[in-house]
Order: structure tokens, then C-alpha cells, then sequence
């Protein structure tokens, strides 16, 4: 690992502890940052987004979990399969949720700013990413329920990043967030449907 290398990941930790443990004073700074889309997900998504998938695997690779659907285990084949599309596609959801808080917030009194957008899409996830650790081991992998933290941290971001007025701040962050499960769900169900048809 070089030096750029080094300092990326330590910048990259200092990011995901300040959305986790001082959400309000790192959307403040996020609020002042001027990043491109490609800085966002060189610098961040793309790394963070990774753990779930690689967590996952591994978790499989090592416990031999069975395939529910299927009553078999599934294939290697299949499992790394499924991690490079759930990958993937984790990454084109980011884009998508910043075209959608980008396209939703003049209905609700916000600016459309696709830059700001992008940002809310790129770093509210942060805990969801960071839970997807417990599936190295399958038997923790309820404990991925705490990347639900990952709506408060949006619920305090998206109205400002976005400016909506505080008496429509409330409808916006649950039409957000609406959307949000329904991507979530959408790339789970496909990236678990990709590698069961590699058994």
C-alpha cells in the first residue's frame, strides 16, 4: 500500500467515524466540500461499498452457509458471482438515489443540485456498508440491522444538503428513504438471484 494510499484510507475512516459518531458537525462539512462524482466514489463508495459483499463471501467461502432456496450449498462459482453483482449493482444504487434526492427536492421547497445530491447519496449509506462486517461470520449477520442507523444519518443530512424548508423536511426524508429500501431490496434480490443460477 502507498503513502496516497495510506492517507485515502485514513481520510476514508475519518469520514465514516464522523457520520457515525457526529452526524450533524460532518454534514456540516460535507455541506462545504466541492468533491466530483468520480472523487465520491474513488474516495469513498467504492471502498465502503465493498464490505458487505467481500464480508459476505467470505463468511460463505468459510462456514459453507446453505442456500435456503435451494436446500444445497451453493457453488463457489455462484457466491463470487453474487458478491461481483451485488457489488455492482451497490454502486449503480448510489448514482441512481442521487438522481432521485436530486429530482425529488424541488417538489419539496429544495434545490436541485445534482453535486449536493450525489453527496447525500454517497455518504448516508455509511453504516449500512460498515454493518455488512458481521457476515464474515453468518451467524451474526442479524446484526446487520444496525445499519439502519444509516436513515438517521440521512434524516440529518439530505434537508440541508438539499435546502428543504423544515416544514417539508419530514416528507422528503421518508420519500428518500422509501426509495432507498426499494433499491436496496431490488439489488439484494438480484445479486442473490445471480448466484443461485450458478448452482
Amino acid at each position: 500500500m502507498t503513502i496516497t494510499d495510506n492517507a485515502r484510507m485514513r481520510g476514508v475512516a475519518a469520514r465514516a467515524r464522523g457520520l457515525i459518531l457526529h452526524p450533524h458537525a460532518e454534514w456540516e462539512v460535507i455541506d462545504r466540500e466541492a468533491p466530483t462524482v468520480r472523487g465520491l466514489y474513488t474516495n469513498y463508495v467504492m471502498i465502503l461499498a465493498a464490505i458487505g459483499p467481500v464480508c459476505g463471501l467470505i463468511g460463505s467461502l468459510v462456514f459453507g452457509l446453505v442456500s435456503l432456496s435451494h436446500g444445497m450449498h451453493t457453488s463457489v462459482i455462484g457466491l463470487i458471482v453474487s458478491a461481483i453483482i451485488q457489488y455492482a449493482l451497490s454502486l449503480g444504487a448510489v448514482y441512481v438515489m442521487g438522481l432521485i434526492i436530486e429530482g425529488a427536492a424541488p417538489y419539496f421547497g429544495g434545490t436541485k443540485d445534482r453535486m449536493q445530491a450525489m453527496k447525500v447519496a454517497a455518504y448516508f449509506p455509511t453504516a449500512a456498508w460498515l454493518a455488512g462486517v458481521f457476515l464474515l461470520v453468518p451467524a451474526l449477520g442479524a446484526l446487520e440491522i444496525l445499519g439502519l442507523y444509516s436513515l438517521f444519518i440521512l434524516w440529518l443530512g439530505l434537508p440541508r444538503l438539499m435546502r428543504v424548508p423544515e416544514d417539508k423536511a419530514m416528507i422528503y426524508t421518508l420519500t428518500v428513504i422509501a426509495a432507498a429500501l426499494v433499491l436496496t431490496i431490488v439489488v439484494r434480490i438480484m445479486a442473490g438471484a445471480a448466484g443461485t443460477s450458478l448452482l
